[in-house]
């Protein structure tokens, strides 16, 4: 009797804490990302968006469960295309309360006009993605944020979050599009001429790796024209984490630190910005 009362007064004192762990979800690392796709409550769909020119856009879209509108955010992708991972993303930002869709940027490019998961050879898709040109990637997205505004439970506020490729894609469609209401920049680059800076309206967020020079040394130039312009631009920057943190967190014990304090800056960011 004496054990069984220190093991439930255990599981009281251990329960708080695993509430803490439950309500604070993260998009998982990235060999977890089909499991978690295949157990998820939400709906998610492949759609096709009216694109420039008469194509079409694939896109996987997943709706947050709330009887409320919901914003729009458009999950840019990485430089490894419309990846189960960016699905999970887009996933996790539905838990959170955003319609999220993820837009395939291959698409009709692979064989048989098919899009990423029609190219078998992930360094092709990285060459292909890589290869786009800005004014192609500017006008998808506008076509997607078009689609997500008309989307009945849209609420009519829009962001854009990106990694890597698609954080760099994602500041500059912040400049492209002055509607936007927000932009998230995960270890993307900032973009390198003054005046783009100059067209944006939307507040912006950036989290980075420590170990990311490459990325890191285009901070100070958004820092620089961002404040000129009495803009939001909000970086972070975790020491000792790597490019592709989010993705890559059970790779170290740094990148698992700052997935765990990126996220929940992210979201409470996108909230802010589009209430």
């Amino acid at each position: 009797m004496r054990n069984l009362l220190i093991l439930l007064f255990a599981s009281l004192i251990a329960a708080p804490a695993a509430f803490a762990a439950d309500d604070a979800k993260l998009p998982p690392a990235e060999a977890e990302a089909k499991a978690v796709l295949d157990k998820s409550p939400r709906h998610g769909e492949y759609v096709d968006v009216p694109g420039p020119g008469g194509k079409t856009l694939k896109a996987f879209v997943v709706y947050p469960e709330r009887k409320e509108k919901a914003p729009v955010v458009i999950v840019i992708h990485e430089i490894y295309g419309l990846s189960d991972w960016i699905k999970s993303v887009a996933d996790q930002l539905a838990a959170d309360g955003f319609i999220a869709i993820a837009p395939d940027m291959l698409t009709g490019m692979g064989p048989g006009g098919g899009g990423t998961e029609s190219i078998t050879d992930r360094q092709q898709v990285t060459k292909m993605v890589s290869g786009m040109k800005s004014d192609v990637v500017m006008a998808n997205l506008n076509a997607v944020r078009d689609y997500g505004m008309k989307l009945p439970a849209a609420s009519g506020k829009t962001a854009t979050i990106g990694f890597c490729w698609g954080g760099a894609r994602s500041f500059e469609y912040a400049a492209a599009q002055p509607e936007l209401s927000a932009a998230v920049v995960y270890y993307g680059t900032s973009p390198a001429d003054a005046p783009a800076y100059e067209k944006i309206k939307a507040a912006v967020q950036g989290h980075y790796g420590g170990n990311d020079a490459r990325v890191n040394q285009t901070i100070p130039t958004a820092e620089t024209n961002m404040k000129k312009g009495n803009k939001t631009y909000q970086p972070h920057v975790y020491e000792g984490a790597g490019h592709g943190f989010l993705r890559a967190q059970a790779g170290s014990e740094a990148n698992a630190k700052a997935a765990q304090q990126a996220w929940p800056a992210t979201i409470a960011f996108l909230r802010e910005q589009t209430k």
